[in-house]
């Protein structure tokens, strides 16, 4: 009887530990990108649910773009002081051939471990050229914690999955 209240218990939480994602592409990328050109990417303003703001978040989700970006452009930096398309106008094109907007739609802290309640996260990521000052991807990602954790679980952990696989598909 034991074994099998156990091999159930098994079962039940490794079905529960993994987070999901869904990602949404907004506009399909207009052109692969180029490894040899630097990225420009700007620090979103910090995220919400309901009254609650979360301090940091959106240093947080320019930080997991930059490492995405790190892996396969020659150069990525966090653009200091700029936030939103309005940045492209003061792009050295020579510097970087891409400016990356993240924005945070949705940030969702939950107490899982207790409540049941996911942590839930919402990211867009606008990709420009800044040649040309246009849009050549804009995509989405949701992604929602397992209900099943150990504690210390937080929206930031769902960032870098959804973020790499995202700026992989772009080279």
């Amino acid at each position: 009887m034991t074994r099998k209240l156990l091999a159930i218990a098994l079962v039940l939480g490794l079905s529960g530990c993994a987070s999901t994602y869904k990602h949404s592409e907004l506009q399909s990328t207009t052109e692969r990108l180029d490894p040899s050109r630097g990225v420009l990417i700007a620090v979103p303003d910090d995220g919400w649910y309901g009254e609650t703001q979360y301090p940091r978040s959106g240093q947080m989700t320019a930080n997991a773009a930059l490492a995405a970006f790190s892996k396969n452009a020659r150069k990525v930096s966090l653009a200091a002081g700029c936030q939103g398309s309005g940045c492209l106008d003061d792009v050295d094109s020579n510097e970087y051939g891409y400016f990356v907007e993240p924005i945070i739609l949705h940030w969702e802290e939950r107490a899982t471990e207790w409540s049941g309640l996911p942590d839930r996260i919402e990211i867009q990521l606008i990709i420009y050229s800044t040649v040309t000052n246009r849009q050549i991807a804009n995509a989405s990602f949701k992604g929602k914690s397992s209900w099943f954790t150990f504690g210390g679980d937080h929206p930031q952990d769902l960032l870098a999955e959804p973020t790499n696989e995202f700026v992989q598909g772009l080279y």
